[in-house]
C-alpha cells in the first residue's frame, strides 16, 4: 500500500538533493584538478602527483563538467531550500530531515561552488 501523505516524499527528497550535491561536488573536483587543487593542496602542504590521472581524465572533458556540476549544485541548493521550507512549517510533530543532514548539505554544496569557481577561473 503506497502512502500519499504530505510528507511521503520528504526522504526522497533529501535523498535527491544528497545525490545532486555529491555529483556537483564530483564533478566540480574534476574540473579543479588540473590547476586550482594542485595550488590549494600544495599551498596547505600536501602532495598533488595523485592528481595528475585525474586531471589527465577530466581534461578532454571540462565543458561538460562545468555544466553538469553546475546543474547539480543548483538542482541540490533547490532541493535543499524546499527541505528547510518543510522543515521551518513542520513543527514538532511532524517527521522532517535531521538538522545535520541540512547542515552537512549545505556545506556539501558550499565546498562544491568553491571548487566549481576555482576550477573555472584558474584554467
Amino acid at each position: 500500500m503506497t502512502d500519499h501523505s504530505p510528507g511521503a516524499d520528504r526522504p526522497a527528497q533529501a535523498r535527491g538533493a544528497t545525490l545532486l550535491t555529491v555529483g556537483g561536488i564530483a564533478a566540480a573536483f574534476g574540473v579543479a584538478s588540473c590547476c586550482a587543487l594542485p595550488i590549494l593542496l600544495t599551498t596547505a602542504g600536501l602532495g598533488t602527483a595523485w592528481l595528475g590521472g585525474v586531471a589527465t581524465l577530466a581534461a578532454p572533458h571540462r565543458t561538460l563538467l562545468l555544466c553538469l556540476s553546475a546543474l547539480s549544485l543548483v538542482g541540490g541548493a533547490v532541493l535543499l531550500g524546499r527541505e528547510q521550507q518543510r522543515a521551518i512549517s513542520c513543527g514538532a510533530e511532524g517527521t522532517c530531515s535531521p538538522v545535520a543532514l541540512r547542515i552537512a548539505l549545505l556545506a556539501g554544496l558550499v565546498a562544491g561552488a568553491v571548487l566549481l569557481c576555482l576550477g573555472y577561473s584558474y584554467v
